[in-house]
């Protein structure tokens, strides 16, 4: 089965493809599938941004698309940045370090550090089905970032039952762990019983 990703992050496309071309679902970028839609967040929950954007990117090429929406829910915060976290603080033109610098300000000060990453899946097939699935991973924020890896708040979220950051464990330990690991495994059972209807 053939997918596409309705993202232009390469760290999202990277997550699919690990996680599910072993199940022999193929994920393609909307550039390799020869357009590129940039499709308004305007839904109030990750679940409703996740299915704007694959339904979008399905009606488009006419293929089954797939989206994530995902981000950083922290406690501190009253849920904040939750679907604002890819335009927190100066929005898109920041960089994801200017993003989580930007959070770790907001911070300064508080004790409860507890967070959760979340992940809501939508695949829109060209018939009309949808299929979603939800994974969060909880934690909470450091003091300061740490490690390379990951990408957007990766450096300053260590999840629950680790001393380090997202960025600090690589890619191998996030895709058992994380947030989108979750989501895509309960996916991955969505369209497993898809597949067999």
């Amino acid at each position: 089965m053939k997918l596409i990703l309705a993202s232009g992050n390469k760290g999202k496309l990277r997550e699919f493809r690990e996680i599910l071309e072993p199940l022999g679902v193929e994920i393609v970028s909307q550039k390799d599938a020869g357009f590129d839609l940039d499709v308004e967040e305007t839904g109030e929950t990750f679940e409703e941004n996740a299915y704007l954007k694959a339904a979008a990117v399905c009606a488009a090429s006419g293929l089954p698309a797939v989206a994530d929406d995902s981000g950083l829910c922290v406690d501190a915060l009253d849920g904040a940045p939750g679907v604002l976290s890819a335009r927190f603080g100066g929005g898109k033109a920041w960089t994801d370090e200017q993003k989580y610098m930007y959070l770790l300000e907001k911070l300064e000060g508080v004790t409860d550090r507890s967070a959760r990453f979340v992940s809501c899946i939508a695949c829109a097939f060209p018939n009309g089905d949808v299929l979603r699935a939800r994974g969060e991973c909880p934690g909470r924020i450091l003091e300061a970032p740490e490690g390379t890896g990951g990408f957007g708040y990766d450096p300053v979220f260590a999840p629950e039952g680790y001393d380090a950051s997202f960025a600090s464990l690589g890619q191998q330990v996030k895709n058992q762990i994380s947030h989108r690991a979750r989501a895509l495994a309960a996916f991955r059972k969505e369209l497993e019983s898809y597949a067999h209807r």
